[in-house]
């Protein structure tokens, strides 16, 4: 009689434990051949006929009856895992800047998904969860060298462009609560909070700003043409600080200044200097201010402290301590999956008037607690998520504060030993340029390698030869009104000897008379 009853039947099929079993059983088989495969061996890319066939295989429409699980992941292993890239897998994937993932957050994240936690609330009596991703976000100030009880609102997020986002939205908070106490862009809303305190326009005041600095501008109400560039005319990337003061005594303006801790082309530092942040720090509390880094990548630069062979990039970092709020990407070099970002903020009210729910009793979890966490509903985005800081905790409790600075130096060097060959290669031209009988300053180099080929024609094509050698994967930019190609490295399989061989056997076919 069950067969009769098409809902009966899709319950029992979804409630079915050893069909359930036997599919996972499945993925893990395949998850077993494929870590087991040498990193260096991996395609990078799919090949053309696995992505044909990935997207002829998709349903046109909606399944009516559904198709079944064992279906289904026949489906998933069969057509749609041959056309994924394996660029977090591989060591040799130098695009965008994308990490890998180290064994111990790859097993974390398989809990996450198990559990299935929701972490937005803080219930220590009902799971350990939210007191995990404390732990975590402690762990993780220690391993940068911030205190942390100087940064209570903290959070994880899904990716620095969100982290960039909540900066924002607590900057506009505060430039106006300072200028006029009492007044909350939160209770009152942009135009009338600003019209109370007398404020004309937003201004984001920074130095050759992320692509996601304007798109956060421009969702917390600020505009992507509030973002203006107070860069040295030569050197773009270092602050102007005479323009930038200029700016903040505008009138009727309210301003947040950005420091880029890892340009997006170069990898290379807004400041190296504790007197410069020092200065920043002194602009911005006289003019009512807020003072925000956007450390993405570069923070981790921090790990490299007290090193000779490190202390330019080191130095890239100093200072930043001093500000009023930091983001960066845990999927970048800490290695742990997609989507993982954090959001450190010094000033807890401000976060609170920001993010917080009112009106929202069955939200309240506090029951009398003193726990000095606070549930991440009220200090983020989002009313419910994922618990991201597992393979958080779980990737530094297993290798430790050494382990990472091992890590990031092994990224540094290999980017460095990049650089130099670049530098040599008489097809090649390293960048930014340098002045004429000048030497590369190769201890600029921190994880990015920026270049062009000098030969104009082959310069336009370049990043499509390498990538379709399929034995490394770069991107593009544009440097100076002209095409320019980048190698990110951020990978923990990151091995400076084997994969330099790679790197000089790709181009010595591509360059080859």
């Amino acid at each position: 009689m069950d067969n009769d009853n098409p809902q009966r039947s899709t319950h029992r099929n979804i409630m079915d434990q050893e069909q359930l079993l036997k599919c996972i059983g499945q993925v893990h088989t395949h998850a077993n051949s494929l870590l087991s495969c040498s990193p260096s061996s991996l395609p990078i890319l799919p090949s053309p006929s696995a992505l044909s066939n990935a997207i002829s295989s998709l349903p046109a429409h909606l399944p009516e009856d559904g198709h079944t699980l064992p279906r289904t992941v026949e489906h998933l292993l069969s057509s749609i895992a041959p056309a994924l890239s394996a660029s977090s897998l591989s060591p040799n994937y130098y695009g965008l800047v994308t990490g890998g993932v180290t064994p111990a957050a790859r097993v974390a994240d398989e809990l996450v998904s198990l559990y299935d936690q929701n972490v937005a609330l803080h219930v220590p009596e009902e799971s350990v969860s939210s007191v995990v991703e404390d732990r975590a976000l402690k762990w993780l100030m220690e391993l940068l060298d911030l205190e942390p009880g100087q940064w209570p609102g903290r959070t994880f997020t899904t990716v620095a462009t969100g982290s960039n986002v909540l900066g924002m939205a607590c900057g506009r908070e505060y430039v106006l609560s300072e200028r006029f106490k009492g007044v909350s862009i939160g209770e009152l809303g942009i135009l009338e909070a600003c019209a109370r305190a007398g404020v004309e326009r937003f201004q984001v005041l920074t130095t050759r700003g992320h692509s996601s600095l304007f798109k956060a501008a421009s969702v917390v109400g600020l505009g992507r043409g509030s973002v203006i560039d107070v860069g040295k005319e030569d050197d773009g990337l270092a602050f102007d600080m005479d323009m930038l003061g200029g700016f903040l005594k505008g009138r009727g303006a309210a301003s947040i200044v950005v420091v880029s801790c890892g340009e997006i082309n170069t990898g290379r530092f807004a400041t190296y200097s504790n007197e410069e942040m020092s200065r920043l720090r002194t602009l911005c509390d006289d003019h009512g201010a807020w003072l925000h880094v956007d450390g993405a990548f570069g923070i981790f630069s921090r790990l490299l402290a007290n090193d000779p062979e490190f202390e330019r990039v080191a130095n890239g970092t100093l200072g930043v301590q001093i500000a009023d709020s930091i983001t960066g990407d845990c999927h970048k070099l800490l290695n742990v999956p997609y989507d993982c970002g954090f959001f450190f903020c010094r000033h807890p009210g401000i976060t609170q008037q920001v993010f917080q729910n009112p009106n929202a009793a069955y939200l309240n979890t506090s029951k009398g607690s003193t726990s000095a966490i606070p549930s991440n509903l009220n200090v983020s985005l989002e009313n419910s998520r994922r618990q991201r800081g597992l393979p958080v905790y779980a990737t530094l409790m297993a290798y430790g504060r050494e382990g990472y600075r091992d890590l990031v130096k092994r990224v540094v060097r290999f980017a460095r030993m990049v650089a130099e060959y670049v530098d040599s290669h008489e097809d090649l031209e390293l960048l930014p340029e340098r002045r004429p009988g000048s030497k590369p300053h190769i201890e600029d180099v921190y994880m990015i390698v920026l270049f062009r080929a000098k030969d104009v024609g082959l310069n336009e094509i370049l990043i499509k030869k390498i990538n379709d050698s399929n034995r490394m994967y770069v991107t593009g930019t544009v440097w100076q009104g002209k095409p320019a190609s980048r190698i990110a490295v951020s990978n923990w399989q990151a091995d400076p000897q084997r994969d330099l061989e790679v790197v000089k056997t790709t181009f010595g076919q591509l360059l080859a008379p």
